[in-house]
């Protein structure tokens, strides 16, 4: 080897070699502290949010460690959006409806005998709201939107809308929160860790939740009539601080973008809701509880009486400058799309 190609050859490793130095300090360990308001062995944490964060580290071969802050350790359940924001936490699990009125397209995805499946219904919601995301949540990084479905829980049978009339219900949202005091309600402001007592002190008579929640909450031990029709949806969205984002190296950041993903979308709405819907079978086979059947024509007049809720939502997304009739045509074509229309 001749001194030119010698010093070629070195000249060469040296650069390789700080071009590899330069990508390891790129990608210097960081925290994700991800908060999130249900108990630490709830069937979410299980099925989505454990598996994500191990996924996350893996992918980042190890430079993003997930800390997982369950049960409010961080924050109120209402303020997982601004805890994001802030940067309190640099994700959070958020229901957007906990602040009814603040996110008024987003709340189109929990009206009413809307959505049927929870998976391909996620995987739907989330692809219609990308979009809208970047304008309705715009001082975070949007990841990824899913639902999970549920239905009215009661001390005592309810068949009929008419009966809702003068109860104290706990909405899991603020567009069920509406349908509630359309149907003559009235709505007791709690989340869904206070659930329980609220229940058992009397301050409300039912609850709209998902069946696997009701047992995991423990709110199984105050109510005993379930009502078995997919009466709402919730809607939920993880959000990441933008700051800490930004800061990520670009090896980081693509692996943040390939887990806040429309297939992570739907992996968590099938995850998490097909655990949910396993809860019926639960409260069925456990003693002391009932399951209330309803009737297809039943089914229809609660549809019916509810229809007004769409177009008060409407008047709140118009508000926002929105096109309503265009955000729930849209949503409903990939609903319709991908099978999860009510």
């Amino acid at each position: 080897m001749n001194s030119r190609n010698r010093i070629n050859v070195v000249a060469g490793a040296a650069l390789a070699m700080a071009f590899g130095m330069q990508v390891h300090a790129q990608d210097k360990p960081v925290e994700m502290k991800f908060g999130f308001w249900v108990p630490a062995q709830h069937s979410l944490a299980k099925t989505s949010i454990e598996p994500w964060a191990k996924s996350i580290e893996a992918a980042s071969k190890g430079s993003i460690k997930v800390a997982l802050f369950p049960a409010q350790q961080l924050g109120k359940a209402a303020d997982h959006y601004d805890m994001a924001r802030d940067g309190i936490s640099e994700i959070s699990w958020v229901s957007p409806g906990y602040q009814a009125g603040r996110f008024p397209i987003f709340a189109a995805s929990e009206l009413p005998f809307l959505i049927s499946q929870p998976g391909t219904g996620s995987a739907a919601v989330d692809a219609w709201y990308r979009k809208h995301a970047e304008k309705e949540m715009k001082d975070v990084k949007y990841c990824f939107a899913h639902i999970h479905i549920g239905t009215l829980h009661s001390k005592k049978p309810i068949t009929e809308p008419g009966q809702i009339k003068g109860m104290k219900i706990r909405p899991a949202n603020g567009t069920v929160a509406q349908t509630m005091v359309h149907l003559g309600a009235s709505n007791v402001q709690v989340s869904a860790p206070e659930s329980r007592d609220a229940l058992e002190k009397g301050v409300a008579d039912a609850i709209t939740f998902p069946w696997d929640s009701l047992i995991s909450f423990n709110i199984d031990k105050a109510v005993k009539f379930h009502l078995d029709t997919k009466l709402y949806a919730a809607s939920f969205v993880w959000v990441i601080n933008k700051p800490w984002f930004e800061g990520l190296s670009a090896n980081q950041k693509k692996v943040i973008n390939d887990h806040c993903s429309n297939e992570w979308a739907a992996k968590v709405g099938e995850g998490w809701g097909g655990a949910e819907d396993a809860g019926e079978a639960k409260l069925a086979a456990t003693a002391g509880h009932t399951i209330v059947q309803l009737t297809p024509e039943q089914v229809q007049t609660w549809k019916k009486a509810v229809e007004p809720i769409t177009a008060q939502w409407s008047q709140g997304a118009q508000k926002s400058g929105a096109n309503p009739t265009e955000v729930l045509n849209d949503l409903k074509r990939e609903l319709t799309a991908r099978k999860a229309a009510y």
